[in-house]
């Protein structure tokens, strides 16, 4: 299956997550049966991140979306496990402090946008702005109903500049948010992420769905696509979004950069050097 074209949202597209369902798995029955697909997807984007880094012209920008406990630091210790840390970071939105509230919106996810020849994730985003502060009323609607056009336009000057975007929201199903609610509680290992909001913003699922639903619809553009990933089988999930990012890196046209040095006096100055260790070697052996 053509999972970028099955998943993404059109531009223009009025998406309804009701209609989606969370627990779709395509062929495969189990993660068994996709270990092996996900695993080549995984060595194929290790690869191609080593062409983005050594090219150093583009870069690569991936949102991850979702309710609580819909899998996104999942996502990111399984699916970039290969990249190298030299030439990607992970960037998590949370509360604005003090500094970031004192700015701009965006001025917080400009700061940790990729650099030429790097991959960024953003375990959450800037698109809490207009999902978390609708939730909970914290500006009026009159100040975020504006920010979808602005983010557009924050997201198209990335592009211009270089940097490809994926947006992913990992969509789950209220039954199997509580399912991994329980195994945080009965496993002691995961407790340290339970926290009272984990209830209290349950309660507020509704309303977070239609945010969602706007903030989808208004933003997914032709350069910096949204997808709806079914989440509820975590191995689906990244299965479908390792073969996404490999294909889009893929589709970078991505080369290593001309040589800078002369490669044939580089080869002389190493066989004289080789050379060279060899005698004082067969010297040292010699006494």
């Amino acid at each position: 299956m053509d999972y970028s074209n099955r998943f993404v949202v059109k531009p223009g597209t009025k998406v309804h997550l009701s209609k989606i369902d969370p627990a779709f798995k395509d062929h495969h029955e189990s993660q068994d049966t996709a270990a092996p697909e996900i695993q080549k997807h995984v060595d194929r984007m290790a690869k191609l991140q080593y062409l983005l880094y050594a090219d150093g012209n583009q870069s690569l920008l991936v949102v991850l979306q979702g309710l609580d406990a819909a899998g996104k630091d999942g996502v990111v210790r399984h699916v970039f496990s290969s990249m190298n840390p030299q030439g990607t970071s992970v960037c998590c939105f949370k509360q604005p402090s003090k500094s970031e509230a004192a700015h701009d919106f965006l001025w917080r996810a400009h700061l940790r946008a990729p650099a030429k020849g790097e991959v960024v994730i953003f375990n959450r985003s800037h698109y809490e702005d207009v999902l978390v502060v609708r939730v909970h009323k914290s500006v009026p609607k009159r100040v975020w109903s504006k920010r979808y056009e602005l983010i557009n336009d924050f997201e198209d000057m990335l592009y211009k500049n270089g940097t490809r975007i994926l947006k992913f929201y990992l969509h789950i199903s209220p039954e199997e948010q509580l399912e991994r609610f329980k195994q945080r509680l009965d496993d002691p290992s995961r407790q340290w992420k339970i926290s009272e909001s984990d209830y209290s913003e349950r309660e507020l699922w509704p309303k977070y769905i239609r945010a969602f639903e706007e903030a989808i619809t208004r933003t997914s553009t032709k350069h910096a696509p949204w997808f709806v990933i079914p989440a509820n089988h975590k191995w689906f999930r990244n299965l479908v979004i390792s073969n996404i990012i490999s294909e889009t890196l893929d589709d970078m046209d991505l080369k290593l950069p001309p040589t800078q040095v002369d490669i044939a006096e580089i080869r002389r100055k190493y066989h004289a050097a080789a050379k060279l260790a060899h005698r004082t070697a067969a010297g040292t052996g010699d006494k």
